[in-house]
């Protein structure tokens, strides 16, 4: 859509105000509101807004940012009152001198795309699949169901929740494959169909708000928390991924046993290589490392499987004459990251394996769970940290991370990082005082 196009669908659509959306450099949804009055002058020239008050943004000295909204990103969102309608665009941030602002996750993300672009890659298609716990409220984890993976009972009271978020995320121009019950209890799984990797980048951030809107209607809470529930099933975003040349999937190679082509090789080789280094990027909060342990379908170990779930990259098998469907699955993110940097990370780790040619370790097709720590280690498998704490004290020292961000959203992203790990480091938790005020 272009910035006439979206003029007049104001106009005809009765849009009275628009939201303008973009993100900190923790990935939470930002927005103010203009009426349709401002929106040709700020679709042409942007709109100012304070910088210094952005987590992860400007210092106050040097704080004027301008917001530019994307026309192609306009919507109008299903859950406003359709009488003087609710539009939304989602903005790039720039500096007043109107240059990308580095600070922007968004314009991160488009420089690993741009550096996929000049390496002859026309597209990143990226499928996301994001898991969700909905609860009766945000002050408790009180579940609304017992039901399990792809239950189908009276037990999943959430269907008519689902299919509403279903309807309103194919109203904000997302595409829908899947939605079913997750294995946890109140567990929930809405796939998106995967597409390019910018517009899916927005999809994800549109996701995570349209799912809390339509909750909120129904009177219930939608939470992407990595780890709500202790003993059960975290929530996880398993991300397939692939490359293209035109139409052409570069990952694909009829001759090999695996059908992965040498770009796809290195291209996986290039993540399960610098996977530590990321981990702090697509696990970005404490709680994140309470999902990300043995035992509940999340991989940590550090290898790639065709069939294994446990690994941390599986290539689902190919079907005859479904070459374009060759990809690999990236299934250690979870849904509260930050989508822009966690598929910037990913990518230029990615492209690393491919420029620099590394090789590929053998698959695992052994359940990686069943195996002592002894036997991992004779196979080579490492592990991802155990804590957020450890996991930015790798990320620290990554080159590839540095670059993958810039100076600027890297040295913020780990201070903010490193703040919030002493925060949590200090407490004294109810575990501490149940299992040992009584006898010491």
């Amino acid at each position: 859509m272009k910035a006439e196009e979206v003029l007049k669908l104001v106009k005809d659509k009765d849009v009275k105000f628009i939201r303008l959306w973009f993100t900190d450099i923790l990935g939470q949804v930002k927005s103010f509101s203009i009426t349709d009055a401002e929106l040709e002058g700020a679709l042409k020239n942007g709109m100012g807004f304070d910088g210094s008050s952005i987590t992860g943004y400007q210092n106050i000295e040097e704080s004027d940012m301008i917001a530019l909204p994307d026309p192609s990103t306009f919507r109008i969102l299903p859950w406003r009152p359709q009488e003087k309608a609710v539009g939304r665009m989602i903005c790039d941030v720039l500096t007043p001198d109107r240059k990308p602002y580095e600070g922007d996750p968004r314009y991160v993300f488009k420089r690993a795309v741009k550096r996929a672009n000049d390496l002859g890659f026309d597209h990143f298609y990226l499928g996301p699949e994001l898991e969700f716990f909905y609860f009766k409220n945000s002050e408790s984890t009180e579940v609304l169901d017992k039901g399990g993976y792809f239950d189908l009972t009276t037990l999943d009271v959430a269907s008519d929740l689902r299919r509403d978020t279903v309807f309103a995320l194919e109203e904000m121009g997302i595409n829908i494959e899947y939605s079913h019950h997750e294995v946890g209890p109140s567990q929930h799984e809405i796939d998106m169909r995967y597409t390019d990797a910018l517009k899916m980048a927005d999809d994800v951030i549109t996701y995570r708000v349209v799912v809390k809107e339509i909750a909120q209607k129904h009177g219930a809470y939608a939470t992407f928390m990595p780890k709500p529930l202790f003993g059960e099933n975290g929530s996880g975003m398993h991300t397939h991924q692939s490359l293209f040349k035109g139409d052409k999937n570069a990952f694909f190679s009829e001759s090999d046993e695996a059908n992965l082509s040498d770009t796809a090789k290195k291209f996986i080789a290039g993540q399960l290589r610098h996977a530590k280094e990321m981990s702090s990027i697509f696990a970005q909060w404490v709680n994140s490392y309470k999902r990300l342990v043995p035992g509940y379908e999340a991989p940590v170990y550090i290898a790639w499987s065709r069939r294994n779930r446990s690994a941390l990259i599986r290539v689902p098998e190919y079907h005859p004459g479904k070459a374009n469907a060759t990809r690999a699955e990236f299934r250690s993110p979870d849904p509260a990251c930050n989508p822009y940097l966690t598929f910037a990370v990913m990518l230029h780790a990615g492209l690393d394996g491919i420029e620099k040619k590394y090789d590929l370790p053998g698959s695992v097709e052994e359940n990686l769970y069943h195996l002592t720590s002894e036997e991992r280690k004779e196979m080579g498998v490492e592990s991802l940290p155990d804590s957020l704490g450890e996991a930015i004290a790798v990320t620290a020292k990554s080159e590839l991370v540095r670059k993958a961000l810039g100076e600027h959203v890297f040295t913020r992203f780990i201070a903010l990082k490193k703040k919030e790990w002493e925060k949590y480091r200090i407490q004294v938790t109810r575990h501490e005082l149940d299992e040992y005020l009584s006898i010491l």
